[in-house]
């Protein structure tokens, strides 16, 4: 789809990976809808990126909620062709910690936000999309999931993250696959370690550890560089059911 045609809502988007891709979004003449739970952010980004932004408050582990803000995003940019899921928790803690076993609440929260939450989204933007008109080789939409390199290479410490990251990969291909019919395309791109707000505060010497650790460049990874790899795949109509890694070739040791 070209740039200028995307009409997109973005999970996470108040801030880090989820507010990079909005702003490449915009950027390249889209419009966007921002889906977060933090309001205080979501109006503040919304209200940066100029009229061609909204912001509307969401879980998106609430089905019904959802739906309705999926419909109201469409409504408010005139049509829905892109959904970037980017909303995630790390749960991180080891199944047999030091204080006893990892609650199981802890490891289900990990994989109901990460994971069912991306299954949610993609499924009512599937079916809102599924009424848009075809365009180019019959496309009506895209949808693109954020997993990680650690749904290969989990550590120690991210089952829980590990596991839900490899659910939506393994998701891919299978919602690519049913959604040929409806002309949707699905992708997802697999981030390594990414200076985000997660890393903010982390101590000077363990934040050049982790950079040294990335083989090309010796850096951690820019979120406007994952959201560069959001737009191509937005635009190139030829990328369906697989996942990109965008990692400097680093490699997850066991811990």
């Amino acid at each position: 789809m070209k740039s200028s045609d995307v009409r997109a809502i973005v999970t996470g988007g108040a801030s880090g990976l989820g507010l990079a891709t909005a702003r490449r979004i915009v950027a390249d003449g889209g419009r966007v809808t921002l889906l977060d739970l933090s309001d205080e952010k979501g109006r503040a980004a919304a209200a940066e990126l100029g009229e061609a932004a909204s912001y509307l408050h969401l879980d998106v582990t609430d089905e019904a909620a959802a739906q309705a803000a999926l419909a109201q995003a469409k409504e408010r940019m005139d049509g829905l062709n892109a959904a970037i899921c980017c909303a995630g928790i790390l749960g991180a803690g080891r199944a047999l910690g030091r204080e006893g076993a990892m609650p199981l609440a802890t490891f289900s929260n990990t994989v109901k936000v990460n994971l069912i939450g991306s299954f949610n989204i993609a499924k009512a933007a599937a079916d809102l999309m599924q009424h848009n008109e075809a365009h180019a080789d019959g496309e009506r939409g895209a949808i693109v999931f954020t997993a990680s390199i650690a749904a290969w290479e989990g550590q120690i410490g991210q089952a829980a993250y590990a596991a839900s990251k490899g659910g939506v990969v393994g998701m891919t291909l299978p919602l690519a696959r049913e959604f040929t019919r409806i002309g949707v395309r699905v992708m997802t791109v697999a981030p390594g370690v990414f200076h985000t707000p997660m890393v903010d505060g982390m101590p000077e010497a363990v934040y050049q550890s982790l950079c040294a650790q990335v083989p090309f460049p010796s850096r951690l990874g820019d979120p406007a560089e994952f959201a560069d790899t959001v737009g191509y795949i937005l635009r190139n109509g030829y990328l369906n059911g697989s996942a990109i890694r965008v990692d400097g070739a680093i490699r997850l040791q066991p811990k």
